[in-house]
């Protein structure tokens, strides 16, 4: 009698795997498509302004405010990389200018707030959130933790940087390093998603999601944030927006996660993802972790503190937020 009820057991945990499979393949694909429709052309369109010079010379331009906040002009070249590309490009920039020090973390910060755009912006939009603010959010939130790190850290002699070169590579090598890159990403980006959708889906069948929200949910108070929100916060986190994508819309698609609980979400996430991934990549040159995550989290924690105060504040006056 035990055997035969360990048998439907088992055999239940599998049916539920196989739908878990069923239901995710459909809307990994969909998302997946969906991501690489921008991905792709983003790219080709960074590759081409680097390739003319347009980049680093919209950098010079914007060298002044970065003067501002204790930096060297040619931060902003490395900023600017890293919202128009990603931080594997923003730490080759840092490493063949030959960055150091406080100059070097208090970049790192910056560009982990403000970094892949256009894409990480499409998903906050997708799930409810103004693009418009979400870019002033990212924006001014670099700049605000900026000013704020060079306000702590230990001042040092300004760095002399050499000018940045264009580069001189010519356009069929550019455009296969390009290709090469791109079809290694897409490949990553499919595999990736599908197997999030996947286990997010397992996660869900046999109750492990409810479980992680009640555990979670202590902090979640402390962070303003919505019970609601706690798978989609932990996946954030770890895998950062553009990977987390699939499981951020697909808990406001289903209705698990309203677009008001959402949007606080975004507020918080905007400023404060991929938690390990990307502070390690930025640990290897040499900037302190701590550095990268705690004014980050603090800085999420504040932002949306602000939007819930902001919602207050149009309900009492009568108008909608």
């Amino acid at each position: 009698m035990q055997v035969n009820k360990s048998c439907q057991t088992r055999q239940s945990g599998k049916d539920k795997i196989k739908e878990a499979v069923r239901i995710a393949l459909p809307k990994a694909y969909s998302t997946t498509k969906w991501l690489l429709s921008i991905m792709i052309p983003v790219s080709f369109g960074v590759m081409i302004l680097n390739y003319t010079g347009v980049l680093a010379l919209i950098s010079f331009y914007l060298a002044p405010a970065f003067e501002l906040i204790g930096l060297p002009g040619e931060s902003a070249f490395v900023l600017l990389t890293s919202i128009f590309t990603n931080i594997y490009t923003a730490i080759a920039v840092i490493t063949s200018l030959e960055m150091q020090g406080r100059v070097v973390t208090i970049l790192a910060v910056m560009c982990l707030v403000a970094h892949g755009f256009v894409i990480e912006t499409a998903v906050l939009k997708k799930t409810g959130s103004s693009m418009l603010r979400m870019i002033l959010l990212r924006v001014l939130g670099s700049f605000a933790i900026g000013a704020v790190l060079n306000w702590l850290l230990p001042s040092e002699s300004v760095q002399q940087i050499s000018s940045i070169a264009t580069s001189k590579e010519s356009f069929s090598i550019m455009f296969l390093d390009w290709a090469q890159s791109s079809l290694l990403l897409s490949i990553k980006v499919i595999v990736l998603i599908t197997l999030l959708m996947i286990f997010q889906k397992i996660l869900e069948l046999f109750g492990i999601i409810k479980w992680i929200s009640k555990f979670l949910k202590p902090l979640q108070v402390v962070m303003g944030l919505p019970e609601s929100t706690s798978f989609s916060w932990i996946v954030a986190n770890t895998l950062g927006l553009a990977y987390g994508a699939a499981i951020i819309m697909e808990q406001v698609e289903e209705g698990k996660m309203s677009k008001e609980d959402a949007d606080l979400l975004n507020h918080h996430i905007a400023v404060s993802h991929s938690q390990l991934e990307d502070p390690l990549l930025f640990a290897a040159i040499g900037v302190p972790l701590g550095w990268m995550i705690i004014p980050r989290l603090i800085l999420g924690i504040v932002v949306v503190w602000i939007c819930r105060l902001e919602r207050y504040l149009k309900l009492v006056f009568g108008k909608k937020c």
